[in-house]
C-alpha cells in the first residue's frame, strides 16, 4: 500500500538536497539527504553507491538503515543485480521481491527488504553512481516519488563529481610534488634550473622531468609527458618514472632503456601513451647521448653559436608497441659554456600555433646565461600573463667548466 503524501511532504520532497544542505561536506550531505529520504518517503533504507569507472563497479559510500553496506565495502558490478541493473539501464528500476534472483548483495535480503526503488546518479552523460531505497513491507512508489528521487540523485551526482575532482586534484598534486625533484642535484661543472606549471583548464597531468646520477659519474636526464590529465595520468607517470630509473641502472644505452620502458608500458599499462626524451651525459660532461620516444628534441646553444634543435630522430612513443626495429640514439658533443633546454609541448604548442613555430621561438630565446634567469625569461616570453592550457615542464642545463 502506498503511503499518502501530504502537501507538506510533497514540498519537502522537492526541497531535498536544497540550499539548507549546501553548506555541508560531502559525507554529511549524503548522510543528511539519505535520512530525509527515509523520513519523507517512509522507507527503511537508503544507500548511495559510487561508480568506479576503472573497475566498472559500484561501491557503497553512504547508507541509512543498511550501514553495513558501507562498513563491509560492498561492491556490485555494473549490469549485475539490482543496483548494477539501474546503472546499466540508467533509468529508475523498481522490484517487489528481494532475493538471490533479483539482487547480488545478500545484505539486502538478510535485512528483510521486500520492495526497492533505484535511480541512477547522472551528471550530464556521466554515470556517477546509484541511489536506492528499500522497504521491509510491500508498497508502491508513485510517479512523483520516483521523479523526486531521480532529481535528488542528480543533485547528489553533481556533489559527488565535484568531490571526486577535488580528491583527484589533491592526490595528483601530492603525487607530483613527491615525484618531481624537490632539489636538483649538485654536480660540479653543471648548473640546473626547472619549471613545472599545471594546465589551468586540464589540471595536473603526466608531465615530468628528472635528473639523477648514474654509476661511473654519468648523469641521466629525462623529460616525459603521459597522455591525459588528472590522477590517472599522474599515477602512470610515477610508475613510468620509477621503471625508467631502474632500467637506467642496468642499461647504459638510452635507446635500450626506452625499449624496455615501452615493453613494460605495453604489457602492464594498457592503453597508455607517453612521449619520453632520455639522455645520458658522460662522466667528462663532453658528450650527450639521447634517444627520443616521440618527444620533442632539446634545444642546444653554445657561446658564439646560434641555438638549434638537436637533430635526433623521434621513434614511436612509449606504450604503443609500434616498433619492432631498434630504437635509435644520437650523440652530440657539448662545448664549454653550452646550454640545453628540454621541455614538454605545453610550453611551445598553442591552438593557433604549430609546435615547430613554438620550438623556433624557444630557440630564439636561448642564451648562454644563468639557468634560472633563462627559465624566467623563457616563461615570461612564451607564457606571459596567460594561463597555460596544458601542463608545462621545462629543464635547463648549463655546462660551466672549460673543456678538460
Amino acid at each position: 500500500m502506498t503511503p499518502d503524501i501530504t502537501p507538506r511532504e510533497s514540498g519537502a520532497l522537492r526541497d531535498l538536497g536544497g540550499a539548507e544542505l549546501g553548506h555541508l561536506g560531502l559525507e554529511d550531505l549524503l548522510d543528511a539527504s539519505l535520512k530525509q529520504v527515509c523520513d519523507i518517503l517512509a522507507v527503511d533504507t537508503a544507500t548511495v553507491l559510487r561508480h568506479q569507472p576503472g573497475s566498472n563497479q559500484l561501491s557503497a559510500v553512504a547508507a541509512v538503515g543498511l550501514e553495513e553496506e558501507v562498513y563491509q565495502g560492498v561492491r556490485v558490478p555494473v549490469g549485475s543485480g539490482f543496483a548494477g541493473r539501474v546503472a546499466a539501464l540508467r533509468e529508475p528500476v523498481v522490484i517487489d521481491h528481494v532475493d538471490r534472483g533479483t539482487v547480488v548483495n545478500p545484505l539486502l535480503w538478510e535485512r528483510g527488504l521486500h520492495t526497492m526503488l533505484g535511480v541512477p546518479m547522472l551528471a550530464g552523460s556521466s554515470l556517477v553512481g546509484v541511489l536506492h531505497v528499500g522497504c521491509v513491507q510491500p508498497r508502491q512508489f508513485s510517479a512523483d516519488e520516483v521523479e523526486t528521487l531521480r532529481r535528488l540523485a542528480g543533485q547528489l551526482a553533481v556533489a559527488v563529481q565535484v568531490e571526486i575532482f577535488r580528491e583527484d586534484r589533491t592526490a595528483a598534486m601530492a603525487l607530483q610534488r613527491s615525484l618531481l625533484p624537490g632539489r636538483l642535484p649538485e654536480v660540479p661543472g653543471l648548473e640546473f634550473a626547472a619549471r613545472y606549471v599545471p594546465g589551468a583548464s586540464s589540471g595536473l597531468g603526466g608531465d615530468w622531468y628528472d635528473l639523477f646520477r648514474l654509476p661511473g659519474g654519468r648523469l641521466g636526464i629525462v623529460m616525459g609527458d603521459v597522455a591525459g590529465h588528472g590522477l590517472d595520468a599522474a599515477v602512470i607517470m610515477g610508475r613510468l618514472r620509477s621503471a625508467l630509473r631502474a632500467y637506467a641502472l642496468d642499461c647504459e644505452d638510452p635507446a635500450e632503456v626506452l625499449a624496455k620502458l615501452d615493453r613494460k608500458a605495453v604489457h602492464f599499462e594498457h592503453g597508455v601513451m607517453a612521449t619520453v626524451a632520455y639522455a645520458v651525459l658522460d662522466e667528462n660532461q663532453r658528450r650527450l647521448t639521447i634517444s627520443l620516444a616521440g618527444h620533442l628534441p632539446p634545444v642546444l646553444v653554445s657561446s658564439g653559436q646560434p641555438a638549434e634543435l638537436l637533430q635526433a630522430p623521434a621513434d614511436p612513443p612509449v606504450g604503443l608497441g609500434l616498433t619492432s626495429a631498434a630504437r635509435r640514439v644520437t650523440t652530440v658533443d657539448l662545448a664549454p659554456d653550452s646550454v640545453l633546454a628540454f621541455c614538454t609541448d605545453g610550453l611551445v604548442e598553442r591552438r593557433d600555433q604549430l609546435v615547430d613555430t613554438g620550438l623556433a621561438r624557444l630557440a630564439g630565446l636561448l642564451r648562454v646565461e644563468d639557468p634560472d634567469q633563462l627559465c624566467s625569461r623563457i616563461m615570461s616570453a612564451l607564457i606571459g600573463n596567460r594561463p597555460a592550457a596544458d601542463d608545462i615542464a621545462l629543464l635547463v642545463i648549463k655546462r660551466v667548466l672549460a673543456d678538460r
